[in-house]
C-alpha cells in the first residue's frame, strides 16, 4: 500500500451526480489519467467496485502482483476505488484485480473507462493520453447545417476491417491509411455520411464490434486512439461527417469486461429474464441503476466530445424496449402495469437522448429499431424518445421483396412498393440498406435481382433510385455500390476487382450521380420527414408496375417529378398528370449509358399540356424505358 498515495479525482458533487445517475463526464474521473501529485509524476486510477473487499491495480510495472498496487476505497459508501501510483505512466499496460465479498469471487478486470486496450487477442488496458492538436474547427463551426433534418442524409456504410485490404500483406487498412483512401473514395461517391460499425474495443472478430469490452477505446487493430482522432479530422476536413455505431443493448461475458465485474451483477440486470440477451448470449444493462446509467451517457457524450461525432447509431433499440423481446411466455416478467414496454430502458433513452442533444444540438442519434414501438424520432417533450431519426426497417423488408419477384409478378404486388408512403411520416425514418442484408444466405443486394444479367443490373438501378426518391434519409452498406454479387464476408475485402467490367461501374456510377442528385436538389431532402413534401400522382397502375409522384421542395420551383417503369417493357408514350404549366426537362434517367443502361427512349424538353389526368389540371407524355426509374424538373 505504501506505493500507493491517497488522491482522488472525484468532488462529493461529483460523487452525488454519479450515484443519482446524472453524471455525465465520468471518463473525466474514473479510469486511468497520467497526472503529477505533490510533484511526482504518475498515474490516477479509480474504479467503481462496490462489491469489492480488495481492488489491487497489477501490471507491467509491478509483474501482475496484486500485493503491491492496491486502491483505497472511498468513506462515502459509492463503491469507489481510486489512488494515485508513482513513477507509472503512458503505455503502461494494467488490469483491475478485485477480490469480492461474494464468496471471495476474484476477478480480473480490463478497465471500463480505459481510453486504449492491448491489440486483441490480448485483453489488458493501456494507460493513455494524447494532445491531439484538431484541425476540423470549420466543420465544426458549420456542421449543424449539415447534420440537419432537412439537409441531404446519406450514409455509407463501413466495416473497417474488411472495406478494403493490404493483398500483399494480408492485412486490413490502418487508420491512417483509410484517412486517406477511404476519405478520397467517399468523397468521390459523393456521400455526406460514413458510419462505422462499431470501433470500440471487441474481442471477437465474428461479432463485427457489437460485443463491446472497452467501451471507451478505439479498437487497436488499426492503430492508436489519436489515430482514429487523425481518420475522423480528415473527413471533417473534406466536408464528410461521422457516425458511430454504438450499443447500449447488451455486452459479453469474456472474463476481462463488464460481467460480474466485482462479483457481482454490477453492469447487468440481476435477473436473468432482464439481465440475459438468450439470441447473442450475452449480458444486458441494468438500466434502473443509476451508475449504469452515468456510465452509458458518459460514453455516448465521450465520443461526441473527445472525437469530434456527429452522431450515433444506436444499435438493436427494439431488444432494449420490449420485456419479452425474443423471449417466450414464462421467460419475461411484465412491467408494473401488466404491459411489455421496459419502462426502465424507455426512461435511459429518454435521459441519454436529452443528454446528447442538450450538450451536442448540431448532431444526430439514430435508432434502429424494427417494430412499431410510437414517437421513436418524437421529441422528449411530448412523450417520445428523443431520436433524431430512425431505421425504416419495413420499407426495406417489403421493397427487398418486391425487387426479388420476377417482373411479370409485380402487378399482383403494387401495394408492397407503396405501402411505406402510409406510414412514411410517422418518424422521421432513414431508409438502409445494411450491412444485416447481405448475410447469413439474404445474398447480396444484387443476387437478389431477377432475371437475365442485364435486367440484374436494371433492377438495381431502379431500386437505388427509388430508394434515393423515396422520403427520408439514405443507408447503404459497403459494396453494394459496386454490386457486389457475393454476400458480405467480414475477413475479405470488398470486390473491388468487379469494378473492371461496366455493369459494376455503372452501378458505381449511379450511385455516385444519385448522391450528388440528392446533395443538389432541395425538393428530395428540404422536406424529407414531412408529408408536405410528397404528393402521390399514381400507385395505381399495378397493371404496367408504374408509380409516379412529386417531390416537394420550400419553393414550388425546386419539385421534382418521379416516374418508375418496374417492367422489361418500354412504354413509348405513358401520359401523366403535372400540377402545372412550362415545359419538363429530363434531369435524371437510370437507363443512361453511363450507367449500363441502353440509353434508348430518352426524353427531350418536354411541353406540358393543359388536358387533365390523375386528377391534376394538366399532362405530359413521356417516353419510359424498360426497368428505369426517371427525374423531372420544370424547366
Amino acid at each position: 500500500m505504501a506505493d500507493v498515495i491517497s488522491h482522488s479525482r472525484f468532488s462529493e458533487f461529483d460523487v452525488n451526480l454519479f450515484k443519482s445517475g446524472k453524471h455525465y463526464r465520468l471518463y473525466n474521473h474514473f479510469g486511468s489519467h497520467v497526472c503529477n501529485v505533490d510533484g511526482i509524476e504518475g498515474t490516477y486510477f479509480s474504479v467503481w467496485a462496490p462489491s469489492a473487499k480488495r481492488v489491487s491495480v497489477i501490471g507491467d510495472f509491478n509483474f501482475w502482483n496484486d500485493e503491491e498496487h492496491q486502491l483505497f476505497v472511498r468513506w462515502d459508501e459509492s463503491g469507489i476505488w481510486e489512488g494515485f501510483i508513482p513513477n507509472v505512466g503512458k503505455g503502461h499496460i494494467y488490469k483491475y484485480k478485485i477480490e469480492s465479498h461474494h464468496n471471495g469471487i476474484v476477478t480480473e478486470k480490463a478497465d471500463p473507462y480505459a481510453r486504449r486496450a492491448e491489440h486483441p487477442p490480448k485483453t489488458a488496458s493501456v494507460v493513455w493520453e494524447d494532445d491531439y492538436n484538431w484541425k476540423d474547427t470549420s466543420w465544426m463551426k458549420t456542421r449543424a447545417k449539415h447534420n440537419a433534418l432537412d439537409a441531404p442524409y446519406s450514409v455509407y456504410e463501413v466495416h473497417l476491417s474488411s472495406w478494403r485490404k493490404k493483398a500483399e500483406e494480408n492485412r486490413s487498412l490502418s487508420y491512417f491509411e483509410l484517412a486517406e483512401e477511404l476519405v478520397n473514395y467517399v468523397k468521390d461517391m459523393n456521400f455526406t455520411h460514413v458510419e462505422f460499425m462499431p470501433i470500440m474495443e471487441y474481442p471477437y472478430d465474428p461479432s463485427w464490434g457489437y460485443q463491446i469490452t472497452g467501451y471507451f477505446a478505439p479498437t487497436s487493430r488499426f492503430g492508436y486512439p489519436e489515430e482514429f482522432k487523425y481518420l475522423v479530422d480528415a473527413l471533417h476536413q473534406n466536408g464528410i461527417g461521422i457516425i458511430l455505431d454504438w450499443v447500449p443493448s447488451h455486452f459479453p461475458e469474456d472474463a476481462h469486461g463488464l460481467g460480474y465485474f466485482d462479483g457481482s451483477h454490477l453492469y447487468e440486470h440481476p435477473d436473468k429474464r432482464k439481465g440475459y440477451h438468450q439470441d447473442w448470449k450475452s449480458l444486458i444493462f441494468n438500466y434502473g441503476r443509476n451508475e449504469v446509467k452515468s456510465f452509458l451517457i458518459s460514453n455516448a457524450l465521450f465520443w461526441l466530445d473527445q472525437y469530434h461525432v456527429d452522431g450515433l447509431r444506436v444499435d438493436a433499440v427494439a431488444s432494449m424496449l420490449f420485456l419479452d423481446y425474443s423471449r417466450e411466455e414464462g421467460q419475461w416478467e411484465p412491467n408494473i402495469y401488466g404491459g411489455r414496454e421496459n419502462l426502465e430502458a424507455m426512461a435511459f433513452l429518454r435521459e441519454m437522448n436529452s443528454a446528447v442533444y442538450g450538450n451536442y444540438p448540431d448532431v444526430q442519434t439514430i435508432a434502429e429499431e424494427s417494430t412499431a414501438f410510437p414517437m421513436i424520432s418524437k421529441p422528449v417533450s411530448i412523450g417520445g424518445l428523443g431520436f433524431g431519426m430512425k431505421w425504416m426497417m419495413g420499407w426495406m423488408h417489403d421493397t427487398l421483396q418486391y425487387f426479388a419477384k420476377d417482373s411479370i409478378y409485380r402487378k399482383h404486388h403494387q401495394n408492397d412498393i407503396t405501402f411505406s408512403l402510409t406510414y412514411a411520416f410517422t418518424e422521421n425514418f432513414m431508409l438502409p440498406l445494411s450491412h444485416d442484408e447481405v448475410v447469413y444466405g439474404k445474398k447480396s443486394i444484387l443476387g437478389r435481382m431477377p432475371g437475365d444479367e442485364w435486367q440484374r443490373f436494371a433492377n438495381l438501378r431502379c431500386l437505388y433510385a427509388y430508394m434515393f426518391m423515396h422520403p427520408g434519409a439514405n443507408l447503404l452498406f459497403q459494396g453494394a455500390e459496386i454490386g457486389q454479387y457475393e454476400e458480405w464476408n467480414f475477413q475479405k475485402s470488398l470486390d473491388w476487382h468487379l469494378l473492371e467490367f461496366k455493369p459494376h461501374q455503372g452501378i458505381q456510377n449511379i450511385i455516385k450521380d444519385l448522391n450528388k442528385l440528392y446533395k443538389h436538389e432541395p425538393a428530395l431532402y428540404q422536406k424529407q420527414f414531412s408529408d408536405e413534401g410528397f404528393e402521390w400522382i399514381d400507385y395505381q397502375d399495378a397493371e404496367n408496375s408504374v408509380l409516379a409522384f412529386i417531390r416537394k421542395g420550400i419553393q414550388q420551383k425546386d419539385d421534382v417529378i418521379v416516374i418508375a417503369n418496374l417492367t422489361p417493357v418500354p412504354k413509348e408514350i405513358y401520359k401523366i398528370g403535372v400540377p402545372r404549366k412550362g415545359k419538363l426537362v429530363e434531369v435524371f434517367n437510370t437507363n443512361d449509358k453511363s450507367y449500363f443502361g441502353t440509353g434508348d427512349f430518352k426524353n427531350k424538353t418536354i411541353k406540358v399540356e393543359k388536358t387533365s389526368s390523375h386528377g391534376l389540371d394538366f399532362s405530359v407524355e413521356i417516353s419510359l424505358p424498360a426497368l428505369a426509374v426517371l427525374v423531372f424538373k420544370y424547366q
